[in-house]
């Protein structure tokens, strides 16, 4: 297989000035028509119940793969991953786990500090109730 430098260059050796010609029209054109198209997802959507149904449609009724339907939606192929396999996104409650951990990158994101639930402490009380394992040493002597 040539390439279309080597392929030029034997068409100069041999004296093919119309073939030239004709080679340089064509890139000419090729250049006026040439544009920078946006990439394939600009922004990704926001899962939503109904974004997650339509997952599960195409996933059932077409042999599109995690990332054909991914790149049809307009969302990321992990994201399909989940819904199929996990049934997440299904329900629209803002408390289930990815809802939560989707509003914390958000906010992130944006540098909103969110705040982290207290933690229990432990009282004195507790901590007195559960014997304390003894953990035995060897010495010498016990071999």
């Amino acid at each position: 297989m040539t390439t279309l430098k080597e392929f030029e260059e034997a068409l100069r050796e041999h004296g093919m000035l119309m073939a030239l010609a004709i080679l340089e029209r064509l890139r000419e054109r090729d250049r006026a028509n040439r544009t920078v198209k946006p990439g394939r997802r600009i922004v990704g959507k926001k899962m939503t119940p109904d974004l997650a149904r339509a997952i599960l449609d195409l996933h059932g009724s077409t042999e599109m793969t995690q990332q054909e339907i991914a790149f049809k939606l307009g969302v990321n192929q992990g994201r399909v991953n989940e819904v199929i396999k996990r049934g997440k996104w299904l329900s629209g409650d803002q408390s289930a786990p990815e809802a939560v951990a989707r509003d914390k990158g958000k906010a992130r994101i944006r540098g909103v500090e969110t705040k982290r639930p207290p933690r229990k402490a432990k009282d004195a009380k507790t901590a007195a109730r559960r014997p304390v394992k003894a953990q035995a040493q060897l010495a010498f002597g016990d071999l």
